[in-house]
């Protein structure tokens, strides 16, 4: 900002609309237009004191979200998406396989379907456990610290389960390997704090969507080729490939600059957006960067102060039905096909009539269309990048969601094996789509001291959910088809509405650093100053 001298020129905006009050970005951009429910007013008067000057006597100073956007999207940020993409990737394998695995030792081990659905919730059990953990890991010692360590300890015992010699230590160490993807969410924290605003939407959709597909896409096409002839053994020790890559290729990463600055670490978050600045060809913003630290930062009580309170408990219930929508589908899908044409003849009273202990394995034509069914992530991204951009980050989870449920509706009655796999198809495109808009939206509304905590309890709410799920889907099911449909639907619908309530918008809106910034804004006390010769211009 520049010294500024004579009479002050004050602008500001009246907002007819609330929920856009914390929309205006406070990184030079007061002159852009930010909907049609806000007039701007003009005042002018005389300022009592000059502001202080930078250590260059200029004035000059940014924040990380001024040098972002000055720096942009670029090289780096290119190389961000391909490494912690390979986390997601390795994410979607590996709840991948919780389809694949069941039917499997469901005939090789002979288990009851209360013991598959077991070996599924373990895993949601571990990454319920740790989530919050992580975040809060995250919070205090670091974005790479967290994520690093919780991939190792992934990659470490998705390994060891390939050996597992009975039931029971595959039930733990499967449980292990949850806890340890517990902290894959902090990936997008990690990531989404490296991106200027207006390429955060289309990024943070991109890695979330195409990486996750692209890992389900994969590991259906891995296990049609291992499963034959290698056995499910191999299927589990190469499902950690990714994982395997992020962990050579992680000391790469640097810190997150948001979380160096509210660790008092200026001097080494100026390193990083300069290191930034020169891979992405651009330069730095002159002046010197504001910083302040703050101590306090992963508190879980955080997220329930009053500006927070109930954003948290709408976000942590459509987490919860994300989830358990999500891997509901992922479920029934391949329960479903096994049923084959007993499928419709059985839904008004149970799946499959024959005992609990006779099993089906996986055909070429199961392993077929479930790629098929997995290749519907592709669609979802597609419909759910034009969305948020379009009707912004509320209105496309509440049409994800009630998309998903009419989806739904067409299983109630007897379909053939074709309309069933395109209903499923479409019900998966639609909830996929759904669950990556909230790994967008969460992540913008709430501020760098506690972003971490609030991804980390937000995904424990979708591992609760998640860890549900299969005694709905693979036991319910085998009771009532048409209970376990309404379920499904039901939650979808309330999770909607739940959609709909939130009080934020962050479509356009700047990443927060603290609450303190969020209370400044519901105040109207956004700020800007460039001055030029007639006088400084500053923006409440």
């Amino acid at each position: 900002m520049d010294h500024c001298l004579g009479s002050a020129q004050f602008t500001y905006r009246r907002w007819r609309n609330p929920e856009q009050r914390g929309e205006a970005s406070s990184g030079g951009h007061c002159d852009e237009s930010l909907g049609t429910d806000n007039e701007t007013c003009t005042v002018t008067t005389v300022p009592s004191a000059a502001p202080s000057s930078g250590p260059d006597g200029t004035g000059e100073t940014f924040t990380v979200e001024d040098a972002l956007e000055v720096i942009g999207f670029g090289a780096f940020q290119w190389k961000m998406s391909l490494l912690t993409g390979l986390s997601w990737i390795g994410d979607a394998m590996e709840m991948m396989i919780l389809s694949i695995l069941g039917p499997q030792l469901h005939c090789e081990w002979r288990l009851p379907s209360y013991k598959m659905a077991l070996l599924t919730s373990c895993v949601f059990f571990g990454m319920g456990i740790s989530s919050p953990l992580w975040g809060n890991l995250s919070d205090k010692y670091g974005r790479r610290v967290s994520l690093t360590i919780c991939m190792c300890w992934t990659l470490h015992y998705g390994l060891l389960s390939a050996f597992a010699p009975a039931y029971g230590w595959l039930l733990v160490l499967r449980a292990l390997v949850g806890f340890g993807l517990g902290g894959t969410p902090q990936s997008v924290t990690f990531y989404s704090e490296f991106l200027p605003a207006k390429a955060r939407g289309i990024s943070i959709m991109l890695i979330a969507v195409l990486f996750w597909a692209v890992g389900t896409v994969f590991e259906v096409l891995l296990a049609l080729w291992v499963m034959p002839t290698l056995g499910w053994r191999w299927l589990l020790g190469l499902s950690t490939l990714p994982m395997a890559i992020f962990v050579c290729f992680c000391l790469w990463l640097p810190e997150s600059p948001r979380f160096d600055v509210l660790s008092g670490k200026r001097e080494r978050a100026v390193g990083t957006l300069t290191s930034i600045a020169k891979q992405n060809g651009t330069a730095m913003p002159a002046g010197k960067m504001i910083a302040y630290k703050q101590n306090d930062r992963g508190r879980i009580k955080d997220l329930f102060t009053p500006q927070y309170r109930k954003t948290t408990l709408l976000l942590w219930f459509i987490w919860f039905a994300n989830a358990f929508s999500y891997y509901g589908i992922v479920l029934l899908t391949t329960e479903m096909f096994q049923a084959g044409d007993s499928y419709g003849a059985s839904q008004g009273a149970k799946i499959d009539p024959s005992c609990s202990l006779e099993c089906k394995y996986l055909t070429s034509a199961d392993y077929k269309d479930l790629l098929w069914t997995s290749l519907a992530e592709f669609p979802g991204l597609i419909v759910t990048l034009l969305a948020v951009e379009c009707i912004g980050r509320k209105k496309s989870m509440a049409l994800c969601f009630f998309m998903f449920s009419l989806c739904i509706l067409p299983l109630y009655a007897c379909i053939g094996r074709t309309a069933l796999t395109i209903f499923i198809f479409l019900a998966r495109a639609f909830i996929a789509g759904g669950y990556q808009v909230v790994f967008l939206y969460t992540p913008e509304v709430f501020p760098t001291e506690t972003r971490a905590i609030a991804m980390g309890t937000s995904s424990a709410m979708s591992r609760l959910g998640a860890l549900i799920t299969p005694f709905v889907a693979q036991v319910m099911l085998r009771t009532s088809m048409y209970l376990t449909l309404s379920v499904y639907c039901g939650c979808s619908v309330l999770a909607g509405f739940a959609s709909l309530l939130l009080p934020i918008e962050t479509l356009g809106r700047g990443l927060q650093e603290s609450g303190h910034d969020e209370e400044a804004r519901g105040q109207a006390s956004a700020y800007y100053c460039p001055c030029n010769d007639s006088g400084s211009v500053l923006t409440f």
